[in-house]
């Protein structure tokens, strides 16, 4: 069971890997400053993410039922079990937390330093892109990977003689989990800045890491899938009020 989960997620991951490969880094990426040929960066690139995705995914996929964490979604397809009956649970807390995760989007949009704000691209990344990259393979790569083995270790180290992880593992591993999300979106601001002033750093990473403990918490307690639904209706609802 655990390779079919494993591979329905990587095969649900992959388009937001293409899409980024090859729809966001022509975007992100000026020609001009490129040591290698623009194909040969997004073939590598899209190598890369797969691996890492794969990883992921076998990870979460051993590790996720050992410490009460699931993919209700994946989990009734790999089975031929009732899907709509595994969706049905995540669909409003996943919608409530779309609200809120585009309303950290707009808001930290809105007061965003001046100089942030003028390296922004002139073209802003398409919205499929958004939502396929963010709404499901960071989340395979954050949530289901990163967030689940963090957990295991946690119990692994601190709860040996508990069934089940406690409840401040899971929070500790949905804060730092949280934190490596903001910290990646950083290499994106990098390229466009001499330098990584304390406060850049400080704002970008807390302004995502504050959407990762809602779509930590959302994994927690409802599933992945209700992480997913978050991270991509925040992008949508975000798309629609600020474009």
């Amino acid at each position: 069971m655990k390779w079919k989960i494993a591979a329905l997620l990587l095969l649900a991951a992959l388009p937001g890997v293409v899409a980024t490969s090859w729809i966001a880094l022509p975007l992100l990426v000026e020609a001009s400053q490129n040591l290698v040929p623009l194909r040969t960066l997004q073939i590598a690139t899209a190598i890369q993410s797969t691996v890492l995705v794969l990883i992921a995914a076998l990870i979460g996929a051993s590790l996720a039922p050992r410490v009460g964490l699931a993919a209700p979604v994946i989990t009734a397809i790999a089975s031929s079990g009732g899907v709509i009956d595994a969706m049905r649970p995540q669909l409003v807390p996943g919608l409530v937390g779309g609200a809120i995760g585009a309303a950290v989007i707009l808001g930290f949009s809105a007061f965003a330093p001046e100089f942030l704000m003028a390296i922004q691209p002139e073209r802003p990344l398409p919205l499929v892109v958004r939502v396929l990259y963010g709404g499901i393979t960071e989340e395979v790569l954050i949530r289901w990977g990163l967030m689940t083995a963090m957990v295991w270790a946690g119990w692994k180290v601190l709860n040996r003689d508990l069934q089940q992880p406690s409840s401040g593992v899971m929070w500790t591993a949905i804060a730092v989990s949280a934190l490596a999300f903001g910290v990646s979106h950083l290499p994106s601001v990098a390229q466009s800045l001499p330098t990584l002033s304390v406060s850049v750093v400080a704002y970008i990473t807390i302004g995502n890491a504050l959407f990762g403990l809602v779509a930590g918490y959302l994994f927690w307690r409802y599933g992945l899938e209700a992480a997913m639904v978050a991270h991509a209706s925040a992008h949508v609802l975000a798309f629609a009020i600020r474009g």
